[in-house]
Formats: C-alpha cells, sequence, structure tokens
C-alpha cells in the first residue's frame, strides 16, 4: 500500500491514494488553514469508521441479513498535551434492515473489533482505549 501527500499552501495538503484518489486535508483558520479540507487526524478516525464498517457489511451479507442502511457514528477523546493522541473512540453503529438478527448485528460488531478490522486493531494496540455499540432500526417501507 502506498500513498502521497503534496503540500498545497499554507496548511492545506492533496493526498493521493496509491488506487488513485485524492482528498483535500486543510487545518483551521487559527493554524494557517482554510478550513477546506478534512483535518489529518478526522482521516484516521474516518478510516476507523470505514475500515470497521466494512468488516460489518461483509460479515451481515455473509450471513444474508437483509441490510438497507448502516452507519457508524465515532466520537473520539485526545490527549490534552502534545501529541494529542487519541486516548478514547467510541463507534456506535445503526444498523437498518428487514428482520435483522440482534445476534447476528453483534457478532459483526465483535469480529469486526477482535479480529478484522486492522485500523482498529492498531490503535487499540498502541493504547487507546476503543469501544462498541449497536443499534438495530427496523426498515418500514414507504418512510
Amino acid at each position: 500500500m502506498q500513498a502521497t501527500v503534496k503540500w498545497v499552501d499554507e496548511a492545506m495538503f492533496l493526498g493521493e491514494s496509491g488506487s488513485g484518489h485524492s482528498v483535500v486535508m486543510d487545518g483551521p483558520p487559527d493554524q494557517g488553514g482554510r478550513n477546506l479540507g478534512v483535518r489529518p487526524m478526522e482521516m484516521l478516525l474516518l478510516g476507523l469508521g470505514g475500515c470497521s464498517a466494512f468488516d460489518v457489511m461483509t460479515i451481515l451479507r455473509k450471513s444474508r441479513q437483509q441490510v438497507v442502511d448502516c452507519r457508524v457514528e465515532l466520537k473520539a477523546e485526545r490527549a490534552a498535551a502534545v501529541p494529542s493522541v487519541f486516548t478514547r473512540i467510541h463507534l456506535r453503529f445503526v444498523v437498518t434492515g428487514v428482520g435483522l438478527k440482534e445476534s447476528h448485528v453483534a457478532r459483526a460488531v465483535q469480529l469486526s473489533a477482535e479480529k478484522y478490522c486492522s485500523a482498529s486493531i492498531m490503535l487499540e494496540s498502541a493504547g487507546v482505549e476503543i469501544s462498541h455499540a449497536h443499534e438495530i432500526v427496523e426498515f418500514e417501507a414507504g418512510s
């Protein structure tokens, strides 16, 4: 895996993944940025959410669950001192579907956390306290 991050100006950078996708990262105005892109630490948090959501959806599809929507809400706390690393992250999965089984959703979240999500496992091994929760929403056609 590889990526390139190129400085644009002030506190703005353009990141390009090895697969050819680009993203703008920028800092807040008080640090010389113009707030025109996501912050680098936000990218890390989004990466964790994407990695976990990918796992959960893959596991639920394999178990033939009828998922209509899945989102993961992430809340992170950072250390007050520099480096202001993540100290705690909570992931809350909201899975909407038809007749979803509680045990399947719980197991998918657990497997992602303990076995498959490289980002989560890497952050935990660095001392970040990571917790998970989930909610199931029954899909109602026409709503």
